[in-house]
């Protein structure tokens, strides 16, 4: 996998696979975004697995499903909307199986370059927030303290929950995202919300919502059986 691939990947499942955790900040602590993104990366680590809800809504395309993590590198999308469609990464292969298609499509991780394998463990963990940290810059949208997650600037109405808003820029134009907010629930200490913006300004946003974590999943939750009647697309990305 080339290293380009890596990083959109880190930067794709890392947004989907993520919970944060935050330095205590009293009324005098000023905390830098790089601080606080720092720690979000640490406290991300001390979690081993995770399922979330998930609303997803690309450019004005809506979808829901149910996300399942396994530490160091295993992820799995089972949405409602579109019904039955699965996105599977099990650490070497990620499998996508589009029903209304009667299709399959798979890309194994591995590749030629002796330091892929090693790349690709990184996914959705501290390593892969780390990866962002090198090829993005952090700065709080505001400031370091807690701000209304939606408002409507057209009313003047704002949301009861409040988040802290980190936003991420690209260091160069080789990156698949032009900027990154990640949006931090305090009190639960989880990613609330992620919205990603592609140079063509094509938006990416992710809802979390009902987190369970550490509950004991194993990896044969990420073993996937191919329908029959699909017909197989291997390394599609290539």
């Amino acid at each position: 996998m080339k290293l380009s691939l890596k990083k959109s990947l880190a930067c794709a499942f890392c947004a989907a696979f993520f919970c944060a955790g935050i330095f205590s900040q009293g009324a005098e602590t000023i905390i830098t975004a790089n601080e606080y993104f720092k720690s979000v990366s640490e406290e991300y680590g001390k979690i081993k697995d995770y399922q979330a809800n998930a609303n997803i809504v690309i450019d004005k395309e809506e979808m829901k499903a149910k996300i399942t993590y396994l530490q160091p590198d295993k992820v799995r999308f089972d949405f409602s909307s579109p019904e039955n469609q699965v996105i599977v990464f099990n650490g070497e292969t990620l499998t996508i199986y589009l029903p209304g298609s009667q299709a399959v499509l798979t890309q194994n991780a591995n590749s030629d370059d002796s330091d892929s394998k090693g790349n690709a463990a990184n996914l959705a963990t501290s390593e892969g927030l780390s990866l962002m940290r090198r090829y993005y810059t952090v700065s709080y949208e505001t400031s370091q303290e807690a701000v209304p997650l939606d408002e409507d600037k057209a009313t003047g109405e704002v949301s009861e929950e409040k988040v802290i808003r980190l936003v991420l820029w690209r260091r160069t134009t080789s990156e698949a995202f032009r900027y990154i907010k990640l949006s931090i629930t305090p009190k639960t200490k989880l990613i609330r919300r992620v919205e990603a913006v592609t140079p063509s300004d094509v938006t990416y946003k992710i809802d979390f919502s009902d987190y369970e974590i550490n509950q004991g999943l194993t990896a044969q939750r990420f073993s996937y059986d191919i329908p029959s009647a699909a017909n197989s697309y291997d390394n599609f990305m290539f």
